[in-house]
């Protein structure tokens, strides 16, 4: 049997995987030359705030399209809402455990790590389960719970707990982020503080009705068209003239300065300005990539990176320890006890050559999981 995915959202997903790539050489190759959040224009250069900028649409699109895509498993003949109940709640368990587990090995190399850092995947199983709730929900309700996440939940950036008190570990984890320590010289960073995630992943299910199949493909572009210019336009109001959604931004000493400025949104957890930028470049890029088809290079290949991103995920972060450790052993710590690269020219090169690299074995596996009914396949 051969299964029939809609090639504009895997395209999508690899386009923003690829991104990913870039900024996760970054984390590896350019540690001397990390970026604070929001990102400190005081002594990041221009090339490298772009660099790291460019990868701000990953994760607020992978999760949209996640929600995206659960309305449409729920719409397969013979599934029930149970069923994507289900699925949702299975599949948000087990990225918790990878991100614990697989993921975080993939980053320390160590079996026993100091620390755990809650990462993209931990915020994605985290949504998921909750979105295995809210599914129930009428969708008048939906509608309402996922714009007030989204737009209100800089109202309570205000609200922190120390950690003597008995909300800073949920607190943590929905919206503040913290360090918490477990105990046994064990600390846990929640990195992706999930709160409005859960209004995202929300957001990307009630696009799913634009994707029935009584609605034309011309008119479902129009929407799409029209919503992500709506979300670029708020962004450009609220920002330009400082209302709220962020913190406020100052003219820097020249015209690209204050551009970068203007762009310098927090993400973090991510801010109403994040999500209106973001997820409106990401619907433009839906558009467009929807333009594209399977047989041409660059479509095709977006699509079968797409197609199989949990595999993309787990590879690229395996590759690219192994390579920091080589080049390390080859040439030695160049930058204190590290190895790094001097320029961003070296970041983009190195992740064009592991993107290539992975390229056919992601080609392969997406072959696979189209002829294949092989319940494993699904999982990547």
């Amino acid at each position: 049997m051969t299964r029939v995915r809609l090639g504009s959202i895997d395209r999508l997903r690899g386009a923003v995987m690829a991104l990913m790539l870039v900024d996760h050489v970054r984390e590896f190759f350019f540690l001397q030359h990390q970026v604070s959040d929001p990102m400190s224009l005081d002594g990041t250069s221009v090339a490298l705030f772009f660099t790291r900028l460019s990868s701000h649409v990953c994760a607020p699109i992978f999760v949209l399209l996640t929600g995206l895509s659960a309305w449409l498993y729920g719409q397969k003949l013979g599934r029930s809402r149970n069923d994507t109940t289900r699925y949702l709640a299975q599949r948000g368990l087990i990225l918790i455990v990878l991100e614990l587990t697989v993921v975080s090995f993939a980053w320390s190399f160590e079996l026993r790590p100091s620390r755990l850092y809650l990462q993209v995947i931990w915020a994605i199983g985290l949504s998921m389960l909750a979105l295995a709730a809210l599914l129930w929900l009428p969708r008048v309700w939906q509608i309402t719970l996922a714009a007030g996440i989204l737009c209100g939940h800089n109202l309570l950036d205000g609200v922190h707990f120390t950690p003597d008190q008995w909300g800073f570990v949920p607190w943590g984890i929905l919206h503040d982020r913290s360090l918490i320590r477990l105990g046994d010289g064990l600390t846990v960073r929640t990195s992706y503080p999930v709160l409005p995630w859960i209004g995202l992943i929300l957001a990307g299910y009630l696009l799913g009705p634009w994707y029935a199949p009584s609605v034309e493909p011309a008119q479902r572009q129009r929407r799409l068209l029209a919503l992500g210019l709506g979300a670029l336009l708020g962004f450009a109001v609220l920002r330009g003239l400082h209302l709220y959604g962020d913190q406020p931004w100052v003219a820097g000493p020249t015209e690209i300065h204050t551009f970068m400025a203007f762009l310098n949104v927090t993400k973090y957890p991510p801010s109403l300005h994040f999500i209106l930028l973001t997820v409106g470049l990401g619907l433009l890029a839906l558009v467009g990539l929807a333009r594209l088809r399977d047989g041409q290079p660059l479509g095709r290949v977006l699509g079968q990176i797409g197609a199989v991103p949990m595999f993309f995920y787990l590879a690229h972060l395996y590759l690219l320890h192994l390579l920091y450790l080589v080049l390390k052993l080859v040439f030695g710590p160049n930058q204190g006890e590290r190895y790094g690269f001097d320029g961003t020219g070296l970041i983009w090169l190195t992740a064009g050559v592991v993107l290539l690299a992975l390229i056919p074995l992601c080609q392969r596996l997406a072959r696979m999981k189209q002829t294949s009914t092989a319940p494993w396949l699904s999982y990547f």
